[in-house]
């Protein structure tokens, strides 16, 4: 063995091969090879490529795959048995295919592309044990999937299986529907029916909805329409306390995540009363998708132990199984109130920002021939987070052409004032003067088209705030928007520079801690801790500031106003190289160093940073 190329990992596997196989290539090998191939062009590869499976191997009548989760090679396993069904339907019994599958979940070897070990042999030997048309695994297979798929699961007991030397306890699974009983086998039909036809014998698996056999499934219900903004079912959470009297907890979580979720206005959450008509159900979010409408789903549990509370979610894009993010949150029993507040807001503030990427990538994906006004600004939106040139000046195109679509886009406006103000901030524009008006204009515009939307009253606090406006109004309309959404991380970001720019330096870091709290994966966490860089600076705690102000610089070097603050920060601290070198990289985004600091209300706190600026630049030169 080329030791080299070997390694060893945890998979899920699944072994599968046709029952009757040399029946029915005695009885006709070209028409079996071709519907063979057929099967594989047109079923199994697809199947096993949504579920992130890869094909190892095919051996004649046999396939051999593994995939990175036993919920997705479970999931696989139904999707190809209830095709399979499907296709027989109607089908003379002595042209059917069927397939037995085995599933297990073991430590493989892996070589050359290969896989070896027990746990493959574990999943051929439940394969061989499989009736016609079913599915067997086993029971750590079975732990981690039941409950998560809309299937059921019948004990089999302990096996004792070849050359394993300890006994398997094994599991039928299929469809969540009375399972049919195997009728009598020889024991030559146990192993691959090469022994007389099985006439008569049923086709498994029965339907999904559990309604008569093969041949006789029920159409879905037709899938809703999807609403004109992004979507989302907030699914009855699992309690895994095993104490029923937590039950109230679990359901309570989800109502105080549905009313959070229900601030962000460009949100479409489905109501409590539709989304718990899902309570105690195996949940496949696919289905949810379809019969509520929604494009996401957020899932999770609720597990108690002692005194102590653990929280999980996860979101999901329900058309691909996508998991866009997941959390999870600890406390005490005793503050559960204070812990379905604190989960409440904390997954309202991380989904925001991870649906609108989501629904950025989506609309970036999409033919440029028929945007909408609303896919325009998805677009630019996409650009929010970049600190590059190009991307910015693309942004500020195409949300002008959204507001040319419709001119009484107030978000757009908000949004295509912010870039104007990264433009300018940034020392690229032509103009800075028309760069100034030009946000200001389209700020306040955006406020009169749309003043109880907590995204455009954050945009327009932070560009009317920045060009000098007056600073307690523009801290009030922030306010107004963290009232209107008090999970709105971007809304704590921007008030925290206003407060940064007010000199009310302690609630600056108190709500840029709020950000990172709320969004501590998204870059907006970045610069906030510039944020709190800068209130430490001003209030000549150098040390604190340097480290967060250099932390923000080397997790977003582009981010022209991080090179200003810390190149001040060094210079004032004496480290004179250091701030040179900033100064040396500030010059290559842009040619503006030393910027006018108008934003900083106070004369004292605009002077420390402009002195400290000025020296690290006159220095460099």
């Amino acid at each position: 063995m080329n030791t080299e190329r070997v390694e060893r990992r945890l998979a899920a596997i699944l072994a599968a091969d046709v029952a009757g196989y040399s029946r029915l290539m005695g009885l006709d090998e070209a028409g079996t090879l071709a519907r063979l191939n057929a099967l594989r062009r047109d079923l199994i590869d697809p199947r096993v490529a949504e579920h992130k499976g890869r094909i190892v191997k095919t051996t004649g009548d046999g396939i051999l795959a593994e995939f990175p989760s036993v919920v997705e090679a479970v999931a696989c396993a139904l999707a190809v048995q209830q095709g399979m069904a499907v296709r027989n339907a109607g089908t003379a019994q002595d042209q059917c295919i069927e397939f037995r599958i085995g599933i297990n979940l073991g430590d493989v070897i892996v070589e050359d592309g290969d896989i070896h070990g027990d746990g493959v042999n574990i999943a051929a030997r439940l394969e061989a044990l499989a009736e016609p048309g079913m599915i067997c695994v086993t029971a750590i297979v079975q732990s981690q999937v039941e409950g998560r798929l809309d299937c059921a699961f019948e004990d089999q007991g302990e096996r004792s299986l070849k050359n394993i030397a300890r006994p398997v306890r094994v599991y039928r699974v299929g469809p969540r529907s009375p399972l049919p009983n195997p009728p009598p086998q020889s024991p030559g039909q146990a192993r691959g029916g090469e022994g007389a036809p099985r006439a008569g014998a049923p086709n498994y698996p029965p339907p999904l909805a559990g309604e008569g056999r093969v041949g006789a499934v029920e159409a879905p219900a037709p899938a809703l329409a999807l609403p004109d903004k992004p979507s989302i079912a907030v699914l009855p959470f699992q309690n895994m306390s095993g104490a029923p009297e937590q039950e109230y907890f679990a359901d309570g979580m989800v109502e105080e995540i549905i009313t959070a979720l229900s601030r962000i206005r460009w949100l479409f959450v489905i109501a409590r009363n539709s989304s718990f008509t899902y309570k105690g159900q195996a949940i496949d979010v696919k289905q949810v998708g379809r019969e509520l409408g929604v494009r996401y789903a957020l899932e999770g549990s609720v597990r108690k132990a002692a005194n102590r509370v653990r929280i999980t979610a996860q979101l999901i894009e329900v058309e691909t199984g996508a998991h866009l993010w997941a959390d999870r949150f600890d406390g005490l029993l005793e503050d559960v109130f204070d812990l379905q507040d604190k989960v409440a807001i904390s997954v309202a503030g991380v989904i925001e920002p991870a649906l609108q990427a989501a629904e950025s990538a989506r609309s970036a994906n999409r033919p440029t021939s028929d945007l909408t006004a609303y896919d325009l600004y998805l677009r630019a939106f996409g650009y929010h987070q970049s600190y590059e040139k190009n991307r910015v000046t693309e942004a500020i195109s195409l949300l002008d052409k959204a507001i040319e679509r419709d001119p009484s886009y107030g978000s757009a406006f908000a949004l295509a004032a912010s870039y104007h103000l990264r433009r300018h901030l940034s020392g690229w524009a032509d103009d800075p003067a028309y760069e100034q008006r030009t946000a200001l204009v389209l700020a306040r515009q955006a406020l009169r088209l749309t003043a109880d939307d907590a995204t455009v009253l954050g945009h327009a606090a932070y560009v009317l705030g920045h060009f000098g406006e007056n600073i307690d109004a523009a801290i009030e309309l922030v306010g107004r928007a963290l009232i209107l959404n008090p999970s709105f991380a971007l809304g704590w970001y921007f008030s925290s520079n206003l407060r940064l720019w007010a000199g009310q330096l302690e609630v600056a870091i108190e709500h840029a801690n709020n950000c990172i709290r709320l969004s501590p994966r998204d870059p907006l966490a970045v610069h906030s801790r510039g944020v709190i860089g800068a209130s430490h600076f001003l209030a000549f705690r150098f040390d604190e500031a340097a480290a967060n102000l250099g932390a923000a610089h080397e997790q977003s070097p582009s981010w022209v106003p991080g090179f200003r603050w810390l190149a001040a920060c060094y210079a004032q601290m004496g480290r004179l190289d250091e701030a040179h070198e900033v100064v040396r990289q500030l010059r290559a985004l842009t040619p503006i160093v030393v910027n006018q600091a108008a934003n900083l209300r106070n004369p004292e706190y605009r002077e420390l940073y402009l002195s400290g600026l000025r020296l690290a630049a006159g220095e460099a030169q």
